[in-house]
């Protein structure tokens, strides 16, 4: 929406240019001049909205080239807005949608408290991740299982576990960053999750470990 706005404006300072560069002088041959503070508003006002736009955007495509290489395909992240958030009243925090054939989509929504969280935590370069960051990294990496094709929740759930280092890797973080932030998930909110997020096999040597390196019961 702030980027329409932001068009709309800069379309209406290219207008107001355009229309005093066709009528330049008046009917008794005078020079009309150059609206230079409406054109000057317009543009200023125009560039202030189109900025966070373009901010937005630029987090999107760094978080959709993230889950894509832990899908193994190209997938779209869409971040929520305030403005969508303020009319949203679902509790989770990220979520892929459903084919009519049940099968997951290659795109998935992540919540503005969420897209918050992974801004703040690129720009920090991974360093001292408070718990929203922490959260925040483990629902993208869970969302990219869904659109890996994953439809089981604890499943999902216990892949994204055994992944987050590597997503916090690629979002910027060091080897020692990453670990440590999968393993305070690992330790700290899987234990919490609700039944249907966890399994008795997301353990050592269970049905699902994957023998991965960046399993966090590892550390």
């Amino acid at each position: 929406m702030l980027t329409w706005i932001a068009e709309g404006l800069l379309l209406a300072a290219v207008v107001a240019a355009t229309r005093w560069w066709l009528r330049r002088v008046d009917g008794l041959g005078r020079a009309r001049p150059f609206p230079v503070f409406s054109v000057a508003i317009l543009l200023v006002m125009g560039a202030g909205l189109l900025v966070p736009g373009v901010r937005h955007h630029q987090l999107e495509d760094r978080l959709a080239a993230v889950a894509g290489i832990l899908v193994g395909n190209p997938v779209e992240v869409d971040c929520q807005t305030a403005g969508q958030e303020f009319v949203d009243a679902g509790a989770e925090l990220g979520y892929v949608r459903y084919g009519p054939d049940g099968v997951p989509e290659r795109a998935t929504l992540i919540k503005h408290a969420q897209c918050t969280e992974l801004s703040r935590y690129l720009r920090s370069h991974g360093d001292h991740a408070d718990d929203g960051q922490v959260v925040a990294v483990h629902v993208l990496t869970h969302e990219a299982m869904h659109m890996a094709g994953i439809t089981d929740e604890a499943r999902a759930e216990c892949l994204a576990v055994q992944r987050d280092a590597r997503t916090a890797r690629l979002l910027g973080a060091s080897p020692q960053q990453a670990a440590n932030l999968a393993r305070r998930y690992w330790r700290e909110f899987y234990p919490r999750m609700s039944e249907d997020y966890r399994s008795t096999e997301c353990r050592p040597g269970g049905a699902l470990d994957q023998a991965s390196p960046d399993a966090p019961w590892l550390g």
